[in-house]
């Protein structure tokens, strides 16, 4: 989902809807918050319920301005003694420090625990190797396991296959590496990418920082905000935006010659105005690159939209793999 999209081989591919595939994933970075009030702190600040996260949940969360913009998006869960946040690499930084200025009187730490711990993604007929990692797997969407060699997380199926999360001592990862390699395929940290983008996943990068409510980018239906919880920053901008009337910009699924994250849309209809902004570009399996884009509702109904200029690549639109609100 970098401003740099490598390729990807049809193998990568081939192996997500034949076999299993496992991925070391790079694009992240962790944060860990740490002490007695570390829950309580963050529980007002992100856009999600964090009081109330138990043990053997994950849950999406974003971290917005006083705007309701997201500066941040995570998959966040409960450690033995932290509350931790996995983010897109790029932005780990300037989110830790901003959420660090915060913490005022709480008994809450933040830490880059980047260096510590590594992260792999699964995706496909995967189970019986993992379950030579884990006693047991989990089978709900954003379920967690905890073991020995870290924490599992069921996260959205892609494509139809089912994907897991592990995230554990770097160490005890790195050294499982290899076996793995004997029972799945090793694919590239962008085929993560593109599972997320079919799962209609959007992650916040550099390139999109401050440009989108969540439910621009379908927080709200992913279950990333708890429109319930108390206050946060930019919450009186996200519940407005929810309840005022009907939500006029989604995220939607689509494929094009070229894009890259941040550039803006246009529409045959209004060449002048943008009408969005692509989101998360990974290589598509046909060649070019499938993306998610935010853009407005109205600019889906006729006409065609176009990358960067009213003349740039058109974008070929796909459906997304779960409706919004007003479909179901």
């Amino acid at each position: 989902m970098n401003l740099q999209t490598p390729s990807l081989a049809a193998a990568d591919f081939e192996a997500v809807r034949t076999a299993g595939v496992f991925i070391p994933l790079t694009q992240f970075g962790v944060i860990d918050v740490k002490g007695e009030d570390a829950a309580a702190f963050l529980h007002t600040q992100l856009t999600n319920d964090v009081q109330h996260l138990d043990a053997s949940t994950a849950r999406l969360a974003g971290y917005c301005s006083a705007k309701g913009r997201l500066l941040g998006s995570f998959l966040m869960w409960r450690t033995s003694d932290a509350v931790r946040l996995l983010i897109s690499s790029d932005i780990q930084a300037p989110v830790q420090k901003r959420l660090s200025m915060f913490v005022l009187r709480a008994k809450a730490k933040l830490s880059d625990a980047t260096a510590e711990v590594a992260a792999v993604g699964f995706a496909g007929d995967v189970r019986a190797a993992l379950s030579g990692i884990f006693d047991a797997l989990p089978d709900g969407i954003h379920v967690k396991v905890e073991g020995p060699h870290g924490a599992l997380i069921r996260v959205p199926d892609a494509e139809n296959r089912p994907r897991f999360l592990w995230i554990g001592p770097k160490a005890d990862v790195e050294a499982r590496l290899a076996s793995l390699g004997d029972k799945l395929h090793r694919a590239p940290a962008a085929l993560w990418d593109w599972l997320d983008i079919h799962a209609g996943e959007p992650r916040i990068t550099q390139a999109t920082v401050e440009q989108f409510v969540p439910q621009m980018v379908n927080f709200d239906v992913l279950g990333g905000v708890n429109f319930k919880k108390g206050c946060y920053p930019g919450q009186e901008v996200v519940a407005r935006s929810q309840y005022r009337g009907t939500i006029k910009r989604r995220t939607a699924l689509a494929r094009a010659e070229t894009a890259t994250p941040g550039a803006e849309l246009f529409h045959s209809a209004d060449p002048g105005q943008p009408c969005g902004l692509v989101v998360n570009v990974a290589p598509s399996e046909t060649g070019g690159v499938d993306c998610l884009v935010e853009i407005k509702l109205a600019a889906l109904d006729d006409g065609a939209v176009h990358v960067g200029s009213a003349d740039g690549p058109a974008l070929e639109f796909l459906p997304l793999p779960y409706a919004f609100p007003s479909d179901v």
